[in-house]
């Protein structure tokens, strides 16, 4: 088996900017409770130790870092044994499981469980990343920005010198390599990843315990949730052979215990200033809502026509429906005055502050300069979501035809010249998606591509330009049918076949699909390059508010989530909720009292087989539990695990009060929801039947016997 790859373990941060070491090395957070998404690269070993007189040594993060994953297709895992088992959630891997799944074959409706390595399903396109070190580059970055520069010029230059590290790195590395910005553009830090492209599924219970309760309980609080799915990482064909994963803990935790956290956060929104925060509140929020709730209404409604509509739109409905209910949580956040009042009088204090201080006028200045780059973010921004998001042109086949046109266009550009996603650090992502095997549904492709027509068509009227050009005469639902029954891009061979064509070839195959992007891609790219300046604009102001913010006040030592491996921490804990105490722990037992409370009707009705064995189960075993750990989205998948770094849980959700934490820290209500390690192992055992399972798990390897 081909080892783990060896690198140097620590130092992993080569070089601090003075001013971001001064605010790094500074002591506790300025945060409530045990706030903080922290790097690895910046560990909170003082705050752990005065904190919860834990104090970790350099090898305890190396190892838990080593042992993390992030999930490409959104979410995080971690390795639980020397051969490459991975475990995350269930609604992390569902994606792959649908992809899996057949008319014959539903994954999602009864499950998969692979009793030896030849019977693990090889998923279609997923792909795992594991953070090998970090290097500072913060000052190459700013070097080749020089100040003065129009916005434009400079989001070309940073983005070239972006490029041009990524590629150094990856080319001396051999890793995926990735510049990623912190702070809002306070710094910047290169990521090596390893990435692995063939995983393969292994465990997956039934969704209907995995997601048990569905949309009424989601984000709700008791839960009952099995959310866990297993999966294994190849090399060579073989399991990929890991020397860093995490120990399964046997005994797990118990209320007041600490627990950490180790995963990767989507987005925060902590460091926005207000201006940004209520850009957000009165119009990116209600027009993403806006959006979804169309989206859900329409999968709805073409879902129950018939079991094999269910079936296909299972995994986008559930998607629709958790991220709709994520976004009324914030929203309702941001409508609330004394909470987005707290965030107001806290930026009205920090600028009084600059007022005593002329060195930091420029820091005073930035928050006009950032105001005036959101009035013309949001004159943009309608356009930029229907074309450059293609909210108007939604679909597995149109994203394909971008793909293809974009990357005929973009191949011939210098690396640091092209658009982010097109650059050679991405190449393997781009290409596993590009030809991916995953089934696309003709029928559901008209669905939604004649649903987002509608919503383009309605958005910027019937005789806009590019409107137009897209429908070219057609109803949004006449134009769909045309679209998707012209186009060969199901065909993974023909693909392949374009993508390796120049731009005028490719243009000259005339696939439809491919021509309706070219109809929307000059102007598409216009109102990217002029949000992408204004970013720049935004990200330089950000930056100096930064400075002053680490020289004034001696802390912000976590930066906004940025989807890139963070430590949380917390204590197991209950919380008060309307006059009654909502406890730490949930057991087996309270899973049958509210199923049958419910009288067993859809999303409470249980699996037949968890029916049939609940007398083989403890029913006081621990299934899930609460802690103040400080997660968001992205952080689904993540373990939790003890002082040991033995694994006592599995994230799998937040609680209603937890869905303002994009914006602030609170742990009076707010909590992570785990699965506990304890109800894994007794599912596996006495419901699935799963004795490999649990003896890698429990020995860290593979039975090979």
């Amino acid at each position: 088996m081909t080892p783990f790859p060896q690198t140097p373990l620590a130092p992993r941060l080569r070089l601090l900017t003075p001013l971001l070491a001064a605010a790094v090395l500074a002591a506790p957070a300025t945060g409530r409770g045990d706030e903080g998404m922290w790097l690895f690269s910046s560990p909170p070993v003082e705050v752990l130790k005065s904190r919860h007189g834990f104090a970790p040594d350099q090898t305890w993060f190396d190892h838990v870092q080593r042992a993390s994953v992030r999930v490409m297709s959104g979410g995080s895992g971690s390795f639980v044994s020397a051969d490459g088992l991975l475990m995350s959630n269930h609604h992390v891997a569902s994606d792959a499981i649908q992809k899996l799944s057949t008319a014959d074959r539903d994954l999602l409706r009864d499950g998969f469980h692979a009793r030896t390595l030849a019977e693990e399903l090889p998923c279609k396109d997923l792909e795992l990343n594991v953070l090998i070190d970090i290097e500072d580059v913060t000052a190459r970055v700013n070097a080749a920005v020089p100040a003065g520069l129009p916005a434009d010029q400079a989001a070309a230059a940073r983005r070239a010198v972006q490029a041009e590290i990524e590629k150094q790195a990856a080319d001396r590395s051999g890793y995926r390599c990735d510049v990623v910005t912190l702070f809002q553009g306070g710094a910047y830090h290169l990521y090596r990843y390893k990435q692995y492209t063939d995983v393969r599924l292994v465990f997956a219970p039934e969704q209907q315990i995995a997601f048990f309760g569905g949309d009424p309980d989601n984000f709700e609080y008791p839960r009952f949730c099995l959310d866990v799915a297993f999966l294994r990482a190849y090399e060579d064909g073989r399991p990929a052979r890991v020397d860093h994963f995490l120990k399964w803990s046997r005994r797990g935790v118990s209320e007041g215990d600490l627990v950490l956290v180790s995963g990767h956060p989507g987005r925060t929104s902590r460091l926005l200033t207000l201006t940004e925060l209520e850009y957000l509140r009165d119009h990116a929020y209600p027009a993403a809502l806006e959006r979804l709730y169309r989206e859900e209404v329409s999968l709805s409604a073409w879902s129950a026509r018939s079991t094999e509509n269910q079936r296909r739109a299972k995994d986008d409905l559930f998607s629709i429906q958790n991220s709709r209910k994520a976004r009324v949580g914030g929203l309702a956040g941001l409508q609330d005055p004394a909470f987005l009042g707290r965030i107001a009088e806290a930026e009205k204090t920090f600028r009084a502050r600059l007022e005593t201080a002329p060195e930091w006028a420029s820091a005073r200045q930035a928050y006009d300069r950032i105001a005036t780059s959101q009035s013309v973010i949001q004159q943009n921004a309608e356009r930029y979501r229907m074309l450059e998001n293609a909210w108007g042109l939604r679909g597995e086949l149109f994203s394909l035809a971008r793909t293809l046109l974009r990357s005929a266009a973009e191949r011939g550009l210098p690396n640091g010249d092209r658009l982010r996603e097109f650059r050679d650090s991405n190449r393997t992502s781009l290409e596993l998606d590009l030809f991916s095997s995953r089934p696309i549904h003709e029928d559901l492709e008209i669905l939604h591509l004649a649903d987002s027509l509608t919503h383009l068509t309605s958005t910027l009227g019937a005789t806009d330009p590019v409107v137009a050009r897209v429908l070219a005469g057609k109803s949004p639902r006449q134009r769909a049918a045309e679209l998707v029954a012209g186009t060969r891009l199901r065909d993974v061979a023909v693909r392949k076949s374009l993508y390796a064509l120049d731009l005028a070839a490719l243009r000259a195959a005339a696939d439809p699909m491919i021509e309706v992007a070219a109809a929307v891609d000059a102007e598409a790219r216009a109102v990217r390059k002029t949000m992408e300046a204004q970013d720049e604009t935004k990200r330089q102001a950000h930056a100096e508010i930064a400075r002053a913010r680490f020289a004034l006040q001696g802390s912000g030592n976590y930066p906004d989530a940025t989807s890139t491996l963070r430590l949380a921490f917390g204590l197991v804990q209950g919380y008060a909720d309307s006059g009654t105490t909502a406890p730490a722990f949930t057991e087996f037992a309270g899973l049958y009292q509210r199923a049958q409370a419910q009288n067993q009707q859809p999303p409470f009705d249980l699996p037949e087989r968890w029916s049939k064995r609940r007398g083989k189960l403890d029913l006081r075993t621990p299934f899930n539990f609460v802690s103040t750990a400080d997660i968001i989205g992205g952080n689904s998948g993540s373990p939790t695990v003890d002082r040991h770094g033995e694994v006592v849980g599995l994230i799998f959700d937040g609680n209603l009060p937890s869905l303002v934490l994009d914006f602030a820290y609170d742990d009076q209500q707010a909590r992570a929801l785990s699965v506990d390690s304890r109800a894994i192992l007794e599912a596996l055992e006495k419901v699935y039947g799963a004795k490999n399972l649990v003896q890698e798990l429990t020995s860290g390897q593979v039975n090979r016997r």
